[in-house]
């Protein structure tokens, strides 16, 4: 393997490790947001969407390069000796060329295909934590409104004891107080409301990564077919 197939293929694995970090639970979304908003990962963001399309460009032309060497590899060459026959050496090399041209193919493929993964596996793990933050933001207020309404309505059952009194102003003040609880209500429906649409939201984004971690184990279990057929027919035709 040349160098700098061997280049891609250490950035496959690298891909693979990565992909596997972020569809197991090793961290919680939380955590990995906290680590993508780093002052290193901020620093290199600034300038990633560059980056990423210069990586895809490398990775499309060594695709590209593979393709080319499979169909070049794929006619077999028709030289004969003085009898009428095909030379040996000549198919047992342009065989191995072509074996060589495939796993080019694949591995500069699946190196493409991740690096779309591994994108957009972080925006989702993104979305999915500014998601789980709301929520939370949004049940504290409603907790702490829902405190304030108890407050409101245990001032008012002390105050309607202490001014039995003093009906006029009882009657004020217990209006005034029921349009407040009525507000605070008003205020706790609606962030109920908020809180359970992000919960739909947080749910969606769960199923949408578990159907890319099934899409990708699918295309994993695919991968390794092929690899074992392409190392089998690879073993026939050395054997022939």
């Amino acid at each position: 393997m040349s160098l700098q197939w061997a280049i891609i293929a250490g950035f496959l694995y690298v891909e693979i490790a990565i992909v596997l970090l972020l569809v197991l639970p090793v961290a919680s979304p939380k955590r990995w947001s906290a680590f993508f908003k780093s002052r290193f990962l901020q620093a290199i963001g600034k300038q990633a969407g560059i980056y990423f399309i210069v990586l895809l460009a490398v990775l499309v032309l060594f695709l590209l390069d593979a393709i080319r060497e499979m169909k070049k590899y794929s006619s077999p060459d028709h030289s004969t000796d003085g009898h009428g026959h095909l030379h040996l050496d000549a198919e047992m090399q342009g065989n191995m060329r072509l074996f060589r041209a495939q796993r080019n193919f694949y591995i500069s493929g699946f190196s493409l295909f991740l690096s779309l993964v591994i994108r957009r596996l972080i925006l989702l793990i993104s979305t999915q934590a500014s998601l789980l933050a709301q929520a939370e933001a949004s049940m504290r207020q409603a907790q702490n409104a829902s405190t304030a309404a108890r407050t409101l309505m245990a001032q008012h059952g002390e105050e309607a004891q202490n001014s039995s009194n003093e009906a006029h102003d009882k009657q004020v003040s217990k209006n005034f107080n029921l349009i407040k609880v009525s507000a605070l209500k008003g205020l706790i429906t609606d962030l109920e409301e908020k809180l359970e649409k992000e919960k739909k939201n947080s749910s969606a984004l769960k199923s949408q990564a578990e159907s890319l971690n099934k899409e990708y184990d699918r295309l994993t279990s695919e991968y390794s077919k092929l690899q074992k057929s392409i190392t089998a027919s690879g073993g026939d035709k050395k054997d022939d």
